[in-house]
């Protein structure tokens, strides 16, 4: 897990989570693949680049919130978003702006990440289907930073 802050707290927990560092990953990559392209238009990389970084900006967003219906739609609008961003890559992919390499590593990741928000949002529905959930915050063993 890479350290992005030095301050942490219960709200900030999503930057533990696997999913979260790897949608990261992929976001970083889908943005040095994009920003080398030549030929892909301004708006078309705009919606690469949001629906990308859309997962793990719902990741965090769902960690956030209380409730766990809340934290289940955030999971979902992520697992959206990274359908579409698979569907606009396979588009450069065919269209010839990125080459099969290019496209494996990235649906590589791709994979890792849909595969982990998937598991995350099935143990989530057990969580709801036992009444298991919390919604409430719990200390943490080490103190907050200010």
């Amino acid at each position: 897990m890479m350290e992005y802050t030095k301050r942490h707290n219960v709200s900030r927990g999503y930057m533990k989570l696997e999913v979260w560092n790897d949608a990261m990953e992929l976001f970083r990559l889908v943005q040095e693949t994009v920003s080398t392209v030549k030929g892909i238009d301004v708006r078309l990389k705009s919606q690469i680049l949001g629906s990308t970084q859309s997962v793990s900006s719902n990741i965090a967003e769902g960690y956030c919130r209380r409730s766990l219906n809340e934290y289940l739609q955030f999971r979902n609008v992520g697992l959206g978003s990274s359908g579409k961003s698979m569907t606009r890559m396979i588009g450069l992919k065919i269209a010839g702006f990125i080459n099969a390499e290019k496209f494996e590593e990235f649906d590589e990741i791709h994979f890792r990440v849909e595969n982990k928000l998937i598991a995350l949002i099935k143990s989530l529905q057990a969580k709801r289907r036992t009444g298991s959930w919390e919604d409430e915050f719990r200390e943490i063993e080490e103190p907050y930073e200010t």
